[in-house]
């Protein structure tokens, strides 16, 4: 009911930005007016076939947390880790325009609802400066506004160590963007401020609120280059009936429970990315780091990719891996003058701390593949990843099983096709 509610409110957002848009069109057109450009209506669309084996059997491989399942301990073919659908509808009136895309996806509940991606209204105030109010693209990596457009990229998905650490992928507000130049150079400012708030499943629900952030991106000839930084203040329920059990426990378990919380606790991200394109082959490297006082932790993650494109065909390699920078283990409790019953109540609750900080990433992945174009807007790729979760971190797989060996390789392969329309 929750996620329908969501729907209906951005479903209406979007209907009202189309609607002032064509009433801006016409007024602008009236007689006595000054002329604007023809309205121009554009319906494009991209998505996602694919395929996916794990070799774990004791927890799923997935490209994002907020998935169902995946390749691995479900079931050992998946085709839910990449497959997605996406339909964009662009309104060009000259200054004014509007953007409504939609995205299917498999989601937490296993649904493939689709849920609206974008839903703007930019303004351009000058030949420079452009203005945008709605639900816009969070501008923090490289492929901030390609993430979930397979054919834009050269691997079968963004590296889950880098783009895992930020698995939601636009907020609703307001952003402004100054494009400037300094001789050759190309300069993008842009500052952004907003806030979300997502089902995730079963009435839990997520929210960011009081997101600001400032990206500026570079670009010269071949090389591009995107400096971010973003925060906010984030809420969820995640954990509750742990911390609800812990704050029974005295001034101890309250400081336990106020350390890992997940309400109202500010989150931080930086990141850095570097791309060099010139045709024939390319590199790519990105770095980031998130931070936040509470059970999800922090950590610091990098990839970096490179291939070479001949003719239809591009092999690439790359390599990534994120690491915790707080502690994945926490001792809990202190169990000394206990009654044995309380003591293993205590224990019970030190074990199910120390499942959720297991969760944080600590995971390095050695990727290769092969690109082929095999026709216009089409192409198929094959890839082949060996991740290993490290510190006795589950890194990113999920539906984890008693069994799990967390420090255990995984062995992936994946085959999608990718498409734009």
């Amino acid at each position: 009911m929750v996620q329908q509610h969501t729907w209906r409110l951005s479903a209406a957002f979007a209907t009202c930005a189309l609607a002032f848009l064509s009433s801006h069109a016409c007024a602008a057109e009236a007689p006595g007016e000054p002329a604007v450009s023809t309205p121009v209506l554009k319906l494009s669309g991209f998505g996602t076939l694919g395929a996916v084996y794990s070799s774990a059997r004791s927890a799923d491989f997935t490209a994002s947390v907020l998935r169902a399942d995946g390749a691995g301990h479900t079931r050992a073919w998946s085709a839910d880790v990449d497959s997605r659908l996406g339909v964009q509808l662009d309104l060009d009136l000259g200054a004014w325009s509007g953007v409504l895309q939609v995205v299917s996806e498999q989601r937490l509940d296993g649904s493939y609802t689709p849920q609206i991606e974008w839903a703007n209204i930019k303004y351009q105030l000058t030949p420079d400066l452009a203005v945008r109010a709605g639900r816009i693209a969070l501008p923090v990596f490289l492929g901030a506004e390609s993430r979930k457009v397979g054919y834009t990229i050269p691997w079968v998905r963004t590296p889950v160590e880098v783009y895992g650490s930020l698995p939601i992928s636009s907020s609703d507000g307001l952003d402004a963007t100054w494009r400037w130049s300094t001789g050759s150079v190309l300069h993008a400012t842009q500052v952004f401020a907003g806030r979300t708030d997502q089902d995730l499943r079963n009435q839990l629900r997520i929210k960011a609120e009081d997101i600001v952030g400032l990206s500026h991106s570079i670009e010269r000839g071949a090389v591009s280059t995107r400096l971010s930084a973003a925060s906010g203040r984030l809420n969820t329920a995640i954990g509750e009936e742990l911390f609800t059990v812990l704050r029974r426990f005295g001034p101890a378990g309250g400081a336990l429970a106020d350390r890992y919380e997940i309400r109202d606790k500010r989150v931080s991200m930086v990141s850095i990315g570097v791309s060099v394109d010139p045709g024939p082959w390319f590199v790519t490297a990105e770095c980031g780091r998130t931070r936040t006082e509470s059970l999800l932790g922090g950590g610091t993650s990098m990839y970096i990719g490179a291939g070479l494109r001949r003719g239809a065909l591009t092999p690439y390699a790359g390599y990534a891996q994120v690491r915790a920078d707080v502690p994945t283990r926490d001792p809990g409790l202190p169990l000394d003058g206990l009654t044995p019953p309380l003591a293993a109540a205590a224990g019970q609750i030190n074990a199910g701390i120390n499942e959720f900080l297991a969760a944080i990433p600590v995971q390095s992945t050695w990727s290769a593949g092969l690109r082929w174009d095999a026709a216009t807007n089409i192409a198929l790729k094959l890839q082949f990843d060996r991740l290993r979760p490290r510190d006795g971190s589950r890194g990113t797989l999920i539906n984890n099983q008693p069994d799990l060996r967390p420090d255990r390789a995984v062995h992936v392969g994946s085959l999608a096709l990718d498409f734009v329309f």
